[in-house]
């Protein structure tokens, strides 16, 4: 009897995991109609803390990961999925509220990326090649599903109150991450994933080797700054509290120190260069004077935190101060450098297709002569995010990317102008965290990674949430009288 009854609970275990799914997906459209930001919480939660990449691992066994489209029925990973559900309860539940729905100045362009991609797959289909290949992260598809991100957080944030307490537990956020990586490499030997002890023989610790982490505390750390350091009254987690609060000016000073740690002890080259275009960002949101006395107190600190960080490296890499850049370099006999024979082999492609580029779902020629691409995914992805475009998209590719670079920018030079006090922070975290990830766009493989994209939609955001904040709160509501001066009182 007993034995019936156990084969009659796993056989139905399916259905009722099924059923379960199934109530917390209405609960959440629920709850994601009612208060949208709701949704988006958990979502930056699983990206701030979720790491998407095994790289440098010595694990035999590695588990598919969370950013992973499994089998590939859904085409893409299903945590997108999940964001686009939310990103649709919070355009319903915007049609319910006050003022209309903020619409950046990126929308036209992912628009844009949006029919490129169209464009591709029909090509795909003339050619023969599978949707799955055609929309594989490796070509540009994870840029498109940056747009719903960042729509999706402009529909949750648009209040005042609601945009500082982004602020607020992004702050927050990066904090606990960086204590978590800081005490991981104080005590338990760092990140596993640490590709320079265990491929390069460099005996050094990190604390994470995921640019994402570092940018996490990039942009957390740039609230913190403004906290601390900002003009006028402390953007703190309420509007209505008091602006020189203890215990959130002493979880600011924390955050300052831990995350500037945290980036400095990842001992990646991109992430210092980040983070120095990162504090220079920072650093001209100040007024004029107490600019100058911050880069006089600050500048010592962390330039003699990334040199003894970088002589560390130095100390067990061959040829010098050079050594930062050895995977660049060519023996002088023998032949030369993989990172150089890349970029020659693509630039190769990129102009022998230079209106069209290969495809979203292209290999460049002659990617076998490269070690790491000795895997199913050679030839699909390459060390620079631009060439990556250009390889892909062709001309069309570039252009877009350089539209959306400038829609940007002109975006972000508004908000760091005028911006409220309470507002500058999370403005400010945006356009530090976009400068910090300059690096890893120009060396790095930013646009085949879901976290890195997803990431950096989120930084892309902040300043037009924060502007959409500010100018809702110089909107009257609904439902409210317009108070007259009494020289303006009928006769």
């Amino acid at each position: 009897m007993s034995d019936l009854v156990l084969q009659g609970l796993f056989a139905s275990l399916p259905f009722v995991v099924v059923v379960l799914l199934a109530l917390l997906a209405v609960l959440a459209a629920g709850l994601g109609l009612v208060w949208p930001r709701l949704l988006v919480y958990p979502y930056l939660c699983a990206l701030f803390w979720i790491t998407s990449t095994n790289y440098g691992s010595l694990a035999v066994f590695v588990t598919p990961g969370f950013y992973s489209r499994g089998s590939g029925l859904l085409l893409f990973p299903l945590v997108l999925w999940c964001m686009l559900g939310a990103w649709c309860c919070a355009r319903v539940a915007a049609a319910f509220r006050d003022g209309p729905a903020s619409a950046g100045t990126l929308v036209p362009w992912f628009w844009g990326w949006a029919a490129m991609l169209a464009a591709h797959l029909g090509a795909a289909m003339l050619a023969g090649v599978p949707l799955k290949e055609a929309l594989a992260p490796s070509g540009f598809s994870n840029i498109v599903w940056m747009g719903p991100l960042i729509a999706l957080m402009l529909l949750a944030f648009r209040s005042r109150q609601e945009a500082v307490e982004l602020a607020g537990f992004i702050m927050l956020a990066g904090l606990a991450r960086a204590l978590f990586g800081l005490g991981r490499w104080a005590a338990f030997g760092g990140d596993p994933n640490n590709v320079y002890a265990n491929m390069n023989a460099i005996r050094i610790r990190l604390t994470f080797f995921d640019i994402n982490d570092s940018l996490l505390c990039m942009m957390s750390c740039a609230i913190a700054a403004v906290v601390l350091f900002g003009p006028g009254p402390r953007p703190i987690p309420s509007v209505q509290a008091a602006p020189q609060h203890p215990l959130w000016r002493a979880l600011a000073w924390l955050t300052l120190l831990a995350t500037a740690a945290c980036i400095v002890l990842s001992y990646r080259r991109s992430a210092w260069i980040g983070f120095i275009l990162g504090s220079i960002v920072v650093l001209l949101r100040f007024p004029p004077r107490r600019r100058l006395q911050l880069a006089l107190a600050a500048l010592p600190l962390a330039g003699g935190a990334l040199g003894y960080a970088a002589l560390r490296r130095l100390g067990q890499a061959r040829g010098g101060l050079a050594g930062l850049l050895y995977d660049m370099q060519s023996r002088r006999f023998g032949p030369e450098s993989e990172r150089v024979l890349e970029l020659k082999l693509v630039l190769a492609d990129i102009l022998a297709r230079p209106f069209t580029g290969i495809g979203a779902w292209g290999r460049y020629t002659g990617y076998q002569q490269i070690s790491w691409q000795a895997n199913p995914d050679g030839g699909l992805f390459l060390h620079s995010g631009i060439l990556h475009v250009a390889l892909k998209c062709g001309l069309p590719g570039v252009i877009l990317l350089a539209g959306t670079v400038w829609a940007f920018v002109l975006a972000a030079r508004r908000a760091l102008r005028t911006l409220p006090p309470e507002l500058l922070g999370l403005g400010t975290a945006g356009v530090a965290g976009v400068a910090f990830m300059i690096p890893d766009v120009l060396i790095g493989t930013p646009f085949p990674q879901v976290r890195t994209t997803q990431m950096l939609a989120v930084a892309l955001a902040l300043p037009y949430v924060a502007l959409a904040a500010s100018a809702a709160s110089a909107l009257p509501r609904r439902g409210t009288r317009l108070r007259l001066r009494p020289d303006m009182a009928p006769a």
